[in-house]
């Protein structure tokens, strides 16, 4: 059996894996229980954003991910670390993370230049859909096999981390400003970008075969993801477009009008059993790709508020783990982590770019890149929370399978890519995103 099962958990977290939620548990506590103040959060959350952004323009220098940065300093915050800050609360973080993750997923759209994009979209569109299903089915069945947990929850762990993600690689590709050849960086930011999506309709219909939210015909139910999150996200992106277009709405307002379709483009599609985060990314690339007024700030914009949810969703992160279970938990974490890089990801992306006749260097390099990060975590914080009889410490295992791949994976990218002889040194890779042709067009009508 799998190390670090709920039997192996200190007492308090066994309770609450027990009743399956978190529930009542949320309290932000000092170490000696005390309660903190909103002026104490609000100065903490301060500090913290202003540490997070320093140091991972000093981490950034020393070839690591800034990212990786953000959740050892939650770590550091943590009940484990310096500062001993008690933070345990499931719920909030899923609610805290999940909002984080639409704007996310809305500028992995937005930010996307379609044109630049255009010649890889079928492959990127590939590896998004049936390189996540592919990716977890062999690895559900390697984590049944080799680490003997129960075939169902062996397919939620697979599920959870299906999918690359997007905040990792945007973060990689643009701090080291690493342009790649044969389209291979708009490859690899459509991929991230629209994967998500999937991994969590793969996790849904996992949580769904193991009880939680009723069941239901899971049939209906893949319909409703794809079919809702599609044409919901398309019809706000449409609305959008309209009201931006034909209605003259000052600075600032056309700002806080595209963060509401975002957040629309997201619950519409929820509330009636639509994939939100498809909604929310079909959506930030219908509206980004659009000719809409100050469509350049609005990148900037967005640009700064996913760095600042990356930020909170790496050190809530952090700050939420028990580094003292990681220990338990790091073998079978390793396992899984290595697998899925030399096995099942590779085995994806050869297979599934065979037909487009890609080269064997950019297989490697799209392989290697491909980064689990915060939408896993979020993912497995959103299964714990929803109550399901999940007999090991999941958030952990995903946790430190996140932790090692931005470690490893996201740090050594940059010399990968140069190994392999795939980076683009004539063109910036600002050019696959919006900002960057909007930005030309702008000077030359000023």
């Amino acid at each position: 059996m799998i190390p670090g099962s709920k039997y192996n958990l200190p007492r308090q977290e066994r309770s609450r894996q027990k009743t399956g939620t978190y529930a009542g548990v949320g309290k932000v506590s000092l170490g000696n229980g005390k309660r903190w103040t909103m002026n104490q959060i609000l100065l903490l959350t301060g500090i913290v954003i202003v540490i997070c952004i320093l140091s991972g323009r000093l981490i950034d220098k020393l070839g690591v991910p800034s990212l990786l940065a953000f959740i050892l300093l939650g770590m550091c915050f943590g009940v484990d670390g310096i500062f001993k800050i008690s933070f345990d609360d499931y719920q909030f973080s899923e609610l805290i993370c999940s909002v984080s993750l639409i704007f996310i997923m809305f500028y992995g759209g937005f930010g996307t230049n379609i044109k630049e994009a255009g010649p890889v979209i079928p492959r990127a569109v590939l590896l998004s859909t049936a390189g996540v299903l592919f990716t977890a089915g062999i690895t559900g069945l390697f984590i049944h096999l080799a680490l003997k947990l129960p075939l169902l929850e062996s397919f939620l762990v697979a599920s959870v981390i299906g999918s690359t993600d997007a905040a990792s690689v945007f973060n990689i590709l643009r701090s080291k400003n690493l342009n790649l050849k044969e389209n291979t960086a708009s490859l690899l930011e459509m991929e991230s970008g629209s994967n998500d999506p999937v991994s969590y309709m793969l996790t849904v219909i996992a949580l769904s075969l193991m009880g939680v939210g009723g069941g239901g015909a899971i049939p209906w139910m893949i319909f409703a993801q794809v079919v809702f999150g599609l044409g919901l996200g398309a019809a706000v992106a449409g609305l959008s477009i309209l009201v931006l277009r034909r209605l003259t709405l000052s600075d600032g307002l056309d700002t806080i009008f595209v963060v509401a379709a975002a957040l629309l483009s997201f619950a519409l599609p929820a509330v009636v059993g639509g994939n939100g985060y498809l909604g929310a990314y079909l959506a930030g690339i219908l509206i980004g790709n659009a000719k809409i007024p100050h469509k350049a700030a609005l990148v900037h914009f967005f640009d700064g508020l996913t760095g600042l949810a990356q930020i909170l969703i790496f050190f809530l992160l952090g700050l939420l783990s028990f580094p003292r279970q990681l220990p338990a938990v790091f073998l079978p974490a390793l396992a899984i982590m290595v697998f899925l890089t030399f096995v099942a990801r590779p085995a994806a992306v050869f297979l599934l770019l065979a037909p487009f006749r890609c080269g064997v260097r950019q297989c490697l390099l799209v392989s290697w890149a491909g980064l689990r990060g915060a939408a896993s975590i979020v993912f497995a914080i959103m299964a714990v929370a929803s109550g399901a009889a999940i007999g090991y410490d999941l958030f952990h295992i995903v946790f430190c399978i996140a932790l090692l791949s931005v470690a490893v994976q996201g740090s050594l990218l940059p010399l990968a890519a140069r190994k392999l002889d795939m980076v683009d040194s004539a063109e910036s890779v600002s050019r696959t995103f919006n900002d960057y042709q909007d930005q030309r067009q702008l000077h030359l009508t000023r």
